[in-house]
């Protein structure tokens, strides 16, 4: 056996023996209004109990393996995370008008909170979660379903929008959460009125929330795959790894104040 090769197997039984953190990730398949969803579920198998609960709602892409891959880094921070599916079971695509048709179905439409709160549901129903400790997080498209789904009432303590589109609160919305946006300044989909709306309703609803701007940043600037997508599309979305780790960070200060975790 190559030397190299038998120093990584060794090491992995080492890991694994040690006791380590063990990260388990499957595929949940659930349905609403009579569509076929299927989620990702990620948590530390080697702990016992009862976690905080994150939820994870992708782009307008739909889900796909960053989503996937965020409700994974959250697991490897201790929580138990679900990322839902808004489109449907094996449906993403990296076509903006395709996006643009998925995503249009629900904007404006109780139907936005309402299959967040289906997979909110799927979250709570495996039984990992502290039903009193649980969040949700969201990327553009995700951040605003984020937004729909705190204005519904639905049981989360707090919601994280990473470049999310803005849907000021509605008079008499829930604001039982508290709320944190993230935000690229040179983000030119979200203008300055739009902005200047979300807030006012925050002030107007009473809500306790947080607003922070990243310089230099554009829209989806999480994602790294996001200067490609937009290279090959025209559009002005890119990655901006400063900008994607400080706001993760941001997010990890907000959980731990959120949890205590």
């Amino acid at each position: 056996m190559n030397k190299f090769i038998g120093s990584i197997l060794l090491s992995l039984v080492v890991f694994a023996v040690g006791g380590q953190a063990k990260i388990v990730t499957k595929a949940v398949g659930y349905e609403h209004a009579g569509v076929k969803l299927e989620g990702w579920l990620a948590y530390d198998d080697s702990t016992t109990g009862q976690h905080p609960g994150v939820l994870v709602i992708h782009e307008w892409w739909g889900l796909n393996d960053f989503a996937k891959g965020k409700a994974e880094e959250l697991a490897k921070l201790g929580y138990v995370a679900f990322a839902l599916d808004m489109y449907g079971k094996g449906v993403s695509t990296e076509d903006p008008k395709k996006a643009g048709e998925f995503a249009g179905q629900f904007y404006g439409k109780p139907l936005m909170a309402e299959r967040a709160r289906a997979g909110l549901d799927q979250l709570l129903a495996t039984g990992l979660v502290a039903k009193d400790k649980v969040a949700a997080i969201g990327f553009c498209f995700g951040g605003s379903t984020c937004q729909a789904l705190v204005y519904s009432g639905a049981p989360v303590a707090g919601m994280v929008s990473f470049h999310g589109s803005l849907i000021p609160a509605p008079a008499g919305a829930s604001h039982q959460a508290k709320i944190l946006m993230l935000h690229g300044e040179a983000d030119t989909f979200i203008s300055a009125e739009q902005i200047a709306a979300f807030k006012q309703s925050m002030k107007d609803g009473g809500f306790d929330s947080e607003w922070v701007g990243y310089p230099g940043a554009v829209h989806a600037f999480t994602n790294p795959e996001a200067t490609r997508i937009g290279k090959e599309h025209g559009m002005n979305i890119a990655y901006n790894e400063p900008a994607a780790k400080a706001s993760w960070i941001k997010m990890q200060e907000f959980f731990r104040t959120l949890f205590g975790k």
